[in-house]
């Protein structure tokens, strides 16, 4: 009756409404169903049957089958593997280390251009959630469907790979770093440049909710900390059905 176990949502209420509007918004742009009835895209033989031995040809394999699950024409996708030599990490003013690129996205004449550094080739996991990234750009800046100057354009890739159902990979390797913070319009609330454990949490959350899914298996998959906001979050759109981005069924 105090309302002490009232669920609480994982994400401050900027990330929150940022989170269900862009969901929506990607609805809008590419179908519900993607979202809804697709399956989640796991880390299991059965999403990824080819043979990995870190090869060119087999990281070629890799983004050919990382194209199907995000509706990306591999023909029109060039690969470029490049090494970051640099040893010496740098700090910003606060003294936060600065990203690396662990991918790049260019447009080209006929290609997209995909670069991926090669460190991450001894982990296929964190590769497939670089690949994805890099694709979600050509979904929506090579599409045309954003401005590349918007102030959510690396959040919004990274929830473009969630809607398309590969969000365990980008969840688990987050590029959250603290030196890219800024803040959200209008507010002194901090932004990361990329999506943090919490919001994905919270977006897989909804994959979940949409699919009426209480207790998930994949939720497996999720390193600790993705996974306890996960749950909570899912805790939360159960309880509260409080979301702008809701299944039929909940409206």
């Amino acid at each position: 009756m105090f309302g002490w176990f009232r669920p609480t949502c994982p994400v401050d209420p900027c990330a929150k409404a940022w989170i269900e509007q862009r969901l929506d918004w990607l609805g809008d742009q590419f179908g519900v169903d993607v979202f809804s009835r697709r399956a989640l895209i796991l880390p299991e033989e059965d999403f990824f049957p080819d043979k990995y031995d870190k090869s060119p040809e087999s990281v070629r394999a890799l983004l050919d089958r990382v194209c199907l699950y995000m509706d990306a024409d591999p023909d029109l996708v060039r690969l470029e593997l490049f090494t970051d030599k640099g040893n010496i990490w740098l700090v910003n003013d606060q003294g936060k280390p600065i990203s690396r690129a662990a991918g790049l996205y260019e447009e080209g004449g006929d290609q997209t251009v995909i670069h991926l550094e090669t460190s991450q080739l001894e982990d296929p996991m964190t590769l497939v959630g670089t690949i994805a990234h890099e694709l979600a750009h050509l979904r929506l800046l090579g599409e045309q469907r954003v401005d590349p100057e918007i102030f959510d354009n690396e959040l919004l890739t990274d929830l473009t790979v969630v809607f398309h159902g590969l969000g365990i990979f980008l969840a688990n390797v987050p590029r959250a770093w603290e030196s890219d913070f800024t803040h959200w319009p209008g507010t002194q609330i901090r932004k990361p440049e990329y999506m943090t454990y919490p919001m994905y949490g919270y977006a897989l959350a909804h994959a979940a909710w949409f699919r009426n899914e209480r207790k998930p298996s994949w939720m497996k998959y999720l390193r600790l900390d993705a996974r306890s906001a996960f749950k909570q979050g899912l805790q939360y759109l159960w309880e509260t059905r409080d979301s702008r981005f809701r299944p039929q069924r909940a409206r």
